[in-house]
């Protein structure tokens, strides 16, 4: 249904531009058996139409803005679509509390195919555990210099680069590397593989970059990430979209201090899963994710050298015991299902994040993403 408003808009998805825009979009959600559950309101003076789900299709798929349930209550859904993981990211789209903008329906269709581009790659990454200063690349593809970081060898595919790094489907090796900077490698490559359909210019760019400098860290946030939810405005604990990036931090202080358990960077798989960059066909559940994260405080021992060290057999084993418990899981979330507190501070906070991650749109003629040394390419 469709209805003129002369109010400010609530959240979910906002496509601005003619109602033709906004049609297409209609269009899709019809050919996905979605139309049922959303409604759209037409925004003033034809400046673009706003799509967010019934307030009953929001209980009844997702109470609480708990997205976690939502994979499973469309597989039982029998319309007859395939594509579930793109139903249940415009689902979760169109749940948001915070208000997804876009400038044309090809942008957010760009968006999607960039948050499934992502899941998929995610789901096959795999690397070997060493929280120590030691990374390394398949030598066939990539370079290192200390100012440089990881670059690609010249001539080398940037796209098949980043898929010998993570999958060991394709090089049939694992490579240590920390599981931040895989997130920006998945992410990385889920940009590549939209923009060699959507944008061949920006990705010859972005493979020059990637020749040149890697970005890394804070810029590579910076650059090509936005955040949404703050510790101001927090998200729902349960909420999250297919393609999210989100960190799991520790609560415990003296396991934090161990390299590489201050916490945990993964993605949003859908279906109520996470990444588990260790075990990549063993992804984490909420549940067992605040149990493992949980048990770190108990796997801490001290080597000859008087140094924290983890012991991973301990925590897998105290997982396994914990899960034979319900009462003892429901302890455990309790503790660690609160919203996480600010740097340095470790006092009754628990492990969820406030906030998730999504990229830039990079459509031609979108602004969003710029690179830092992109006028060396042209």
């Amino acid at each position: 249904m469709r209805k003129a408003v002369t109010l400010a808009p609530p959240a979910g998805i906002l496509i601005r531009g003619p109602c033709a825009e906004g049609n297409g979009f209609q269009a899709r959600l019809d050919a996905l058996g979605l139309a049922s559950y959303t409604t759209t309101t037409v925004l003033p003076g034809n400046d673009g139409a706003l799509f967010h789900l019934k307030e009953v299709s929001a209980e009844d798929l997702s109470p609480g803005a708990d997205t976690t349930p939502l994979g499973e209550k469309l597989r039982r859904d029998k319309v007859g679509i395939t594509d579930d993981l793109e139903r249940e990211i415009l689902l979760a789209l169109m749940l948001s509390p915070v208000r997804f903008e876009f400038r044309s329906y090809e942008e957010l269709a760009s968006a999607v195919r960039i948050r499934k581009n992502i899941v998929t790659a995610a789901r096959k990454t795999m690397l070997a555990f060493d929280t120590s200063e030691a990374a390394e690349r398949p030598g066939d593809c990539w370079g290192y210099s200390k100012g440089r970081g990881f670059t690609v060898l010249p001539g080398k595919s940037l796209i098949n680069a980043l898929r010998k790094a993570t999958q060991p489907e394709v090089s049939g090796k694992l490579y240590d590397f920390s599981c931040y900077r895989a997130t920006e490698y998945v992410i990385l490559l889920g940009l590549a593989e939209e923009l060699a359909t959507c944008n061949p210019a920006l990705l010859a760019r972005l493979q020059r970059q990637w020749e040149t400098r890697a970005i890394m860290s804070r810029e590579f946030h910076e650059v090509f990430m936005i955040e949404y939810g703050s510790m101001d405005s927090p998200l729902p604990p349960k909420y999250y979209v297919p393609g999210d990036r989100l960190w799991f931090r520790n609560p415990d202080a003296p396991s934090s201090d161990i390299t590489g358990y201050e916490g945990s960077w993964v993605f949003y798989l859908g279906g109520g899963l996470f990444t588990n960059f260790w075990k990549h066909n063993q992804p984490y559940t909420l549940t067992s994710k605040c149990l493992e994260i949980y048990h770190w405080r108990n796997g801490t021992y001290r080597d000859a050298d008087g140094e924290l060290r983890m012991n991973e057999a301990t925590v897998d084993a105290l997982v396994n015991v914990s899960l034979r418990d319900p009462k003892e899981v429901d302890r455990i979330l309790r503790v660690m299902m609160r919203w996480r507190e600010p740097q340095g501070v470790y006092v009754a906070g628990g492990c969820i994040d406030t906030s998730r991650e999504h990229p830039r749109a990079i459509c031609p003629g979108a602004p969003d993403l710029v690179l830092p040394d992109g006028g060396d390419f042209l």
